[in-house]
C-alpha cells in the first residue's frame, strides 16, 4: 500500500482525536479499493515516536497502577499461553520464533520457557530495558536479521503501527522460511464495538495506528504474495478492553458494566458475521 495514495481519496470516514498524548485530531480516509482506513495527516516518521511518550501506553510498560492496568495484565498472561498454543497447533517443531513489536517481551519469555528459540524487535528503548531485566535482548530494528530465516513470525497488534506496509510485507517474505507461519493480529473497524463507539473507539488510537483494517483489506493486501491465509482467530477479550477505554473517551469516565455489555454484544454478533473486535490472521508461506 503506497502511503502517498492517501491524498487521492476524498472519502473522510470519520474524524478522531488522540486521547493518549497530543489531543490532536486526525481524519480516517477510506481507500474503497482496499477496504482500508488511512490516518491523515500521517505524522512524519521522525516525529512519530513523540506520540508514544505516555505512561498510559501500556504495551511499553508492565504497569499495574490502575484497575484497568490490572485487568489488562491479568488477561494478558492467560492470552500469552493461548497464543502459543495456537502456534503449536500449526507448527510441527519448536524452532526459531521472531516477535516484531515485542513490547516488554512477555510473549517471547513464554515461548522461550516452552522451548522455542526466540528473538524480538522492539523500537521503544524503555520497553527493551524492561525485557532485558527478564533475560531477553531485543533489538530496535530488523537489520540484525538479514541473514536469518525464522519458522514463525508474530506481530501482535503491531501491523497497524507499521509506516510502510508494502515494504513490511516484503521483509516478512524475506525473513520467513518456506512453509513458515506468520501471525498478524489487528483491530477490525467493522466490528460492532467499532461501529457503536465511532470516533471514540479506542482501537482507532490515532496517530499511532496509521492503518485500520477490515477482513477484506487483509485478503487484498496479501493476495499477490507468497502468503496463504489458513485461519482466523478472534481475540475475544479485546472487545471488552477496548469498550472500557472507549467509554472513558466518550463519557469522560469509566463504565465497567456498559463496557462489558457492549463487548459481549460485539462478540455475540461476531459469531454470525465473523466481524470480531480484533482478529489474528494466520498465514503460511508457500515458497
Amino acid at each position: 500500500m503506497d502511503s502517498s495514495k492517501q491524498d487521492n481519496f476524498d472519502t473522510n470516514y470519520i474524524t478522531c482525536k488522540d486521547y493518549t498524548v497530543s489531543g490532536e485530531q486526525f481524519n480516517l480516509i477510506l481507500d474503497p479499493e482496499m477496504e482500508l482506513l488511512i490516518t491523515s495527516p500521517k505524522p512524519d516518521l521522525n516525529k512519530l515516536g513523540s506520540y508514544y511518550k505516555s505512561e498510559d501506553y501500556i504495551s511499553h510498560t508492565d504497569s499495574k497502577s490502575s484497575f484497568t492496568d490490572k485487568i489488562y495484565q491479568s488477561v494478558k498472561k492467560r492470552m500469552l499461553v493461548k497464543k502459543l498454543n495456537w502456534i503449536e497447533t500449526h507448527s510441527q517443531k519448536k524452532g526459531k520464533l521472531l516477535d516484531i513489536g515485542a513490547g516488554t517481551g512477555e510473549f517471547l519469555l513464554t515461548a522461550k520457557n516452552k522451548g522455542w528459540k526466540v528473538k524480538g524487535i522492539e523500537p521503544d528503548e524503555n520497553a527493551r530495558e524492561l525485557a532485558q531485566k527478564k533475560g531477553l535482548k531485543l533489538v530496535s530494528d530488523s537489520s540484525n536479521f538479514k541473514a536469518e530465516k525464522f519458522d514463525v513470525i508474530t506481530m501482535w497488534h503491531v501491523f497497524e503501527h507499521v509506516y510502510d506496509l508494502k515494504n513490511q510485507i516484503i521483509e516478512l517474505e524475506q525473513l520467513l522460511k518456506k512453509g513458515g507461519l506468520l501471525i498478524i493480529a489487528v483491530p477490525n473497524f467493522k466490528s460492532y464495538d467499532a461501529l457503536y463507539y465511532k470516533e471514540h473507539w479506542a482501537a482507532f488510537d490515532v496517530p499511532r495506528h496509521l492503518w485500520h483494517f477490515s477482513r477484506k483489506s487483509f485478503e487484498k493486501l496479501f493476495r499477490d504474495t507468497s502468503f496463504s491465509l489458513i485461519e482466523e482467530k478472534p481475540l475475544l477479550f479485546d472487545s471488552f478492553y477496548v469498550s472500557l477505554l472507549s467509554e472513558k473517551y466518550k463519557n469522560k469516565k469509566s463504565n465497567f458494566l456498559k463496557a462489558f455489555l457492549i463487548g459481549l454484544r460485539s462478540n455475540l454478533k461476531a459469531k454470525r458475521s465473523s466481524e470480531y473486535s480484533s482478529i489474528a490472521y494466520f498465514f503460511q508461506k508457500s515458497v
